[in-house]
This record gives C-alpha cells, sequence and structure tokens, in this order.
C-alpha cells in the first residue's frame, strides 16, 4: 500500500512564550522553537504501522519552505521511507482552500492509496483534508481513532463522535482520513536516526513542476484572511492552600460545598 502522510511545521507552543507582533495582526515568529505538527505525528505513525501489518511505503509531504525540511527528516528517521517538499514562493500566504490546491496537484502525480492528514493543525484549522478529498473525489473521514485494512480494497474504521461512542464505518480506497490524537503511540526518535537520514535528498517540487497556477494560491488568491489576533485576558490565578492536612482537606471541602459542589 502507498500511503501519503501531510505533514505541517508549526510553532512549539511548550517551547515559546507567544507575543503579538505590533500590528496585532499575527505573533512574533523570529525566535519561535518550530516542530511537526503533534496530530501529523499520530498520522504518520498509524501509517507506519499499517505498512508494517500489510506491507507498502509511507511518504511524508509538506508544503513550507527550505526550514521545513527539517520535519520532513523527522518523521523519515521515525521511518517513513520518502519525504517531500513542496515550496514555491507563489504559494506563500496560502488559506486552507490553497493548499489543499496544491496538495491536489502533488497527489495526482504519484499512486496513493491512502492519504492521512493529522486532525487539526495546531496553527490552524481542520479543512485541509476535507477539502483535498473534495477536490479528488475521494471518499473522507474525519475523528478517525482505528484503522483496518479489509480485503477488496477497503478499510474499516471507526470515527469519535458526541458522547465519547465510536462510529464504525468501511471504507473504500483510495481514501483522505484525518486522524485523531491518541489513536497510537508515536514512537520515539533519537539521534541516531535522525543522523541517518541527515544527507539523504529530500525532493522539491515548485508550481511549475505542480502545473498550478500561481494565481490560484498564495496570499492574493486567499479566501479566508487573518484580520486580527489577540491572547485571551489572564483569569485569577490558582488558589493555594496551606497549612496540616486537616486543615487543607477542610478548606477544600468549604470551597467545593461553597461553589454548590455538595448537596
Amino acid at each position: 500500500m502507498e500511503i501519503l502522510v501531510c505533514a505541517r511545521r508549526v510553532p512549539d507552543t511548550s517551547e515559546n512564550e507567544i507575543t503579538l507582533n505590533s500590528a496585532g495582526n499575527d505573533i512574533e515568529r523570529d525566535e519561535l522553537v518550530y516542530s511537526v505538527n503533534e496530530p501529523d505525528n499520530y498520522a504518520v505513525e498509524e501509517a507506519l504501522q499499517i505498512a508494517a501489518r500489510i506491507g507498502g511505503n509511507v511518504t511524508v509531504v509538506t508544503v513550507g519552505g527550505e526550514d521545513d525540511e527539517e520535519i520532513l527528516r523527522r518523521e523519515m528517521a521515525m521511518g517513513a521511507n520518502h519525504g517531500v517538499l513542496i515550496t514555491d514562493e507563489a504559494f506563500s500566504g496560502s488559506d486552507g482552500l490553497g493548499i489543499a490546491t496544491i496538495l491536489k496537484a502533488f497527489v495526482e502525480k504519484g499512486n496513493y492509496d491512502l492519504i492521512l492528514t493529522g486532525v487539526q493543525a495546531e496553527d490552524g484549522g481542520a479543512q485541509v483534508g476535507g477539502m483535498l478529498a473534495a477536490m479528488l473525489d475521494y471518499p473522507f473521514a474525519s475523528l478517525v481513532n482505528s484503522i483496518e485494512v479489509l480485503e477488496g480494497r477497503k478499510l474499516k474504521i471507526s470515527r469519535e463522535i458526541a458522547g465519547g461512542d465510536k462510529e464504525m464505518n468501511e471504507i473504500d480506497l483510495p481514501c483522505v482520513l484525518s486522524i485523531q490524537t491518541g489513536i497510537n503511540e508515536p514512537r520515539y526518535v533519537g539521534m541516531r536516526g535522525i543522523r541517518a537520514v541527515a544527507s539523504v535528498p529530500i525532493p522539491t517540487y515548485g508550481a511549475s513542476e505542480l502545473a498550478v497556477d500561481p494565481r490560484s494560491v498564495g496570499g492574493a488568491a486567499a479566501r479566508v484572511k487573518r484580520v486580527d489576533y489577540f491572547l485571551p485576558a489572564l483569569g485569577k490565578g490558582a488558589e493555594m492552600l496551606e497549612g496540616s492536612r486537616e486543615e487543607v482537606i477542610d478548606r477544600l471541602v468549604g470551597l467545593v460545598a461553597a461553589k454548590g459542589g455538595l448537596k
């Protein structure tokens, strides 16, 4: 099975102090630490597990700049067979529709049975997977938390729905699935693995190679544009209870009762 995973490089919120730029329409990005979008990591791990069970290859693709190559090498160190960088100045500022347009052009150059995305981008929305499926006229399922490969080019999948319930479906290949976090436990990537792929060539594609009209993507073609950016106001901090164990317990019970937690 040929599996394509769409990944994204995003600011690592655990490593950064987020501040707004002077215009108030974006965050300061110059000194940010970046990493692979966490939900995409689950998608890569699921692709690797499927390939290990039934055979196949896993390709990871990202749309971005030269710096985004680092996440491709990380996912290759994780076990992906190939990494592909899609980069072009014409792609800068693309919204979800633009990214889906670019990815569609790349998918049509290959022969992929299954396309996976993370459930959402940590610095954006969750629309690209669905848009890509619609453009390709492929079946699509979101919030997928288990995958079983069946005979006859079908998958059995479960989806997370309201109330913690699961919805079971069969879906035909080729298809696009957005993978829910928690579907697996992404494997650890050590420095030895990263060094092993450090010199592996990463093919790149631009607008001309993909036959993408630059006027259909990028900031000028974006139908969704950020007009404001703000940090939420800080709420009250946690109340620290001090004293002996008995005093803390009494105080805690009193606080819970005062808020209607005890009847």
